[in-house]
């Protein structure tokens, strides 16, 4: 049926994480297609709006004030936000996040057809009329669980296309920014929100030093106001030129400094995604996620995950943290030389 059906006003509602977004990307291209003039709205995460600003394939945003539903005003903004959702009347609703409040998003939005996932949580299920089956968590990677949506309005067999909008004028501060440092130029993200996802920082020093010592170029640390320190604990063990942009970029700069990375080393995070959605070749080790579910999309090879027993817990927490250790700069080292020595190929033949 929903392959059949029509819709002028269509909303998606995916308002977090960073690299949740990034792997929806290619649901909303494969939806221009399919409803080519239909107006496209992304409910999404104040905090992550700016990304999605000036994307080819969306008409525009509706940006969702999570904070703002605490305190004595909660209720007052919770009301206002459901009435901007039905005031601009759409017909279809598609529910990517899975959620009780994406849920009541979905239901609050009035819209005829609300779609989502019938193994969505929290209940959120009971808030749509059309239940989509999908591969379990466990057994597909993400981006693909996500492509159960262009599946379903029959658009599956179009190519999963990652969009990532890029304003000029971040791109041209990035590299004013990046133009001293010399070449190649190595993307680093050493924080992570999950502790169990935080690769140490002597590993990526350790790793950093070698990617030096092999290729010289620079390492160019990314990532939130919260890894500013580690990225410099990095930095203070290396020899070879560094810039410490953490807590610097807003998400247009991050999106514009990482399109023009020439390799990415980091840890199962945003930032990481969206190297990969970029087009950068990606380099990550990984502790208690899995590579299957969650590495960089269609870049398996270049990850490694841990061998101990508890690997993959998906715990953010644990007392053990037997992985890190384990998971060394050593069992890393062949993935990046192998792929710094395929940017140096690439880059001589350009250079000839």
């Amino acid at each position: 049926m929903l392959d059949r059906i029509e819709a002028r006003q269509i909303a998606i509602i995916k308002p977090s994480a960073l690299g949740d977004i990034v792997h929806s990307l290619p649901v909303l291209t494969a939806l221009r297609t399919r409803f080519p003039a239909a107006r496209i709205t992304w409910v999404v995460n104040a905090g992550y709006e700016s990304l999605l600003t000036g994307h080819p394939d969306l008409t525009d945003t509706l940006p969702f004030h999570r904070g703002a539903l605490k305190g004595a005003r909660a209720l007052a903004t919770a009301w206002s936000f459901a009435a901007e959702l039905r005031r601009r009347q759409f017909d279809l609703v598609i529910d990517m996040q899975g959620l009780l409040r994406s849920g009541l998003m979905a239901w609050a939005s009035g819209a005829p057809v609300r779609v989502g996932f019938r193994n969505a949580r929290e209940g959120s299920r009971y808030t749509y009329t059309h239940k989509l089956g999908a591969p379990r968590a466990d057994r597909a990677h993400a981006v693909d669980r996500m492509w159960a949506v262009a599946e379903a309005f029959g658009v599956g067999h179009l190519p999963k296309t990652f969009r990532v909008p890029l304003q000029p004028g971040e791109l041209t501060a990035s590299q004013n920014e990046l133009a001293a440092l010399p070449r190649p130029w190595i993307a680093v993200a050493v924080g992570a929100k999950w502790l169990t996802k935080r690769w140490p920082v002597t590993h990526f020093a350790e790793l950093l030093t070698r990617a030096q010592s092999h290729s010289g170029g620079s390492a160019v640390f990314i990532g939130a106001s919260d890894d500013i320190a580690l990225s410099q604990e990095v930095i203070a063990n290396l020899r070879g030129p560094a810039l410490n942009l953490a807590g610097k970029t807003s998400l247009p700069r991050l999106a514009a400094t990482l399109s023009l990375a020439d390799v990415m080393i980091g840890n199962d995070t945003g930032p990481l995604h969206l190297g990969a959605a970029l087009g950068r070749p990606c380099v990550a080790p990984y502790t208690c996620t899995r590579v299957a579910r969650h590495g960089p999309y269609q870049q398996a090879a270049n990850c490694v995950e841990t061998t101990v027993a508890c690997g993959g817990s998906y715990l953010k927490k644990c007392s053990n943290m037997i992985c890190m250790p384990e998971l060394t700069a050593d069992r890393l080292w062949p993935r990046l030389a192998e792929t710094l020595d395929t940017w140096q190929r690439a880059h001589n033949s350009r250079s000839a």
